[in-house]
This record gives structure tokens, sequence and C-alpha cells, in this order.
């Protein structure tokens, strides 16, 4: 059986990943926390072997949460959350020594697999994320443009994304199951955002982010 404990302050994510883990015949969710500092406790006294680790959370972020842990004897593997791939932390995580990093949309079947790969040692990484890895390690990474994606909304991100392959407005609305008219107006706030009137500085940002 692997142990699982899920750390997250917003209740309905962890009742939804309670949901996700639960029904699995080697997954035992031991416990949950709402904030980095209940989580030290938690895994001090449930021992798990995974921890579905929030990065942004009151009290005690992820991020000083996921430090301390691996700092303790026979620390468990931690499988970082968080809802946005274009972030720093990121990079921050795995650093500290995190072992997996998913974006909170992963699909269920990926998600459970992503927690038995961390629990035999092998890392797991969302696709966007493992591009902003090697991005990094290759010198395409830049913070600068990191800090600008993050002023976007997902669905914004999702966009600017599209942009950055080259979609027109009508496939990038096929490809996410909107109206042209919603891809025309995340279109315009992205250039609001991000000071250009360019698809082509938003497709150079994006990259530079490393999420191509």
């Amino acid at each position: 059986m692997i142990r699982v404990v899920i750390v997250d302050d917003d209740p309905m994510v962890r009742t939804g990943l309670r949901l996700i883990l639960g029904g699995e015949p080697d997954l035992d969710l031991v416990g949950d926390a709402a904030d980095g500092r209940q989580a030290m406790t938690v895994v001090r006294d449930m021992r798990p072997d995974v921890v579905l680790m929030d990065i942004r959370m009151p009290v005690q972020d992820g991020l000083t949460t996921t430090e301390l842990l691996l700092d303790r004897p026979s620390p468990p593997r931690i499988l970082v959350l968080t809802t946005f791939d274009a972030d720093d932390m990121v990079l921050r995580a795995l650093r500290l020594g995190a072992h997996g990093f998913l974006l909170k949309d992963t699909p269920p079947a990926k998600m459970i697999e992503a927690v038995r790969a961390v629990a035999r040692g092998e890392p797991a990484l969302s696709p966007s994320v493992a591009h902003q890895v090697i991005a990094a390690a290759t010198g395409r990474y830049k913070p600068q443009a990191v800090k600008e994606l993050d002023q976007l909304t997902a669905r914004e991100r999702e966009v600017a994304i599209e942009v950055a392959k080259g979609s027109s407005n009508p496939e990038i609305a096929t490809n996410l199951s909107v109206s042209v008219a919603t891809v025309k107006a995340n279109i315009t706030r992205i250039f609001a955002k991000l000071g250009t009137d360019s698809r082509v500085d938003v497709a150079n940002t994006v990259r530079d982010a490393g999420l191509l």
C-alpha cells in the first residue's frame, strides 16, 4: 500500500483528490492538511509515502513545507500540485528536492499513475512543466517571461499558448471549445496585460517562459 497525505488549503480540492485517489486498491489516504504547518504534524503522525503538496497556502506555503519535510530523516516523497504551469516556483520546488510536479487539472488516471511513479522513486512531471525544465536547462527559460504570464488567467494562458503555436483565431476556438468572439476577447486582454499588440510578442513570451 502507498500511504498518501493531501495538503491543500481548498477543501474542494482535497475532496476532489480523495475521490480521485480513494478508490484505488493500492493507495491509502491516511490524512490531509489545510496548510503547511498542519502538514508537518500530519506527516509526522501518519508517516506517508507520498505527499500531494499545494504551493500557494496560508500560514506556511508549500515550498517552505517541502524543504522542511525533506530535511527530516526518512522523508516522504513530495508531489507538488499547482494551478499554473508558468510559475517560477516550479523550478524552485524541484531544486528543493520535490519528486514531481503536476497541474491540478491533470486527468485522474495520469494523476493516479504519477502518485505510483513517485512512490517508486520515479519523477512525475506534467508535459508543460517538463518543457519548462528543459528550457531552463538549455538556457531558454527567462524568469521575467514567467512573471509576465502570471498576470494571465488560466483561459488567457491557454489562448496565449495557442497563439504561440501559430493557431488562427478559428483554430484556437476549435481547440479550446469556445467561440471566436471569446478568443478575440481573450487576446485583447492578453495584449493589454503584456503591453503589446503583436501576436509575435505573445509567442516569444510564451516560449521564453518555457511553455513550448
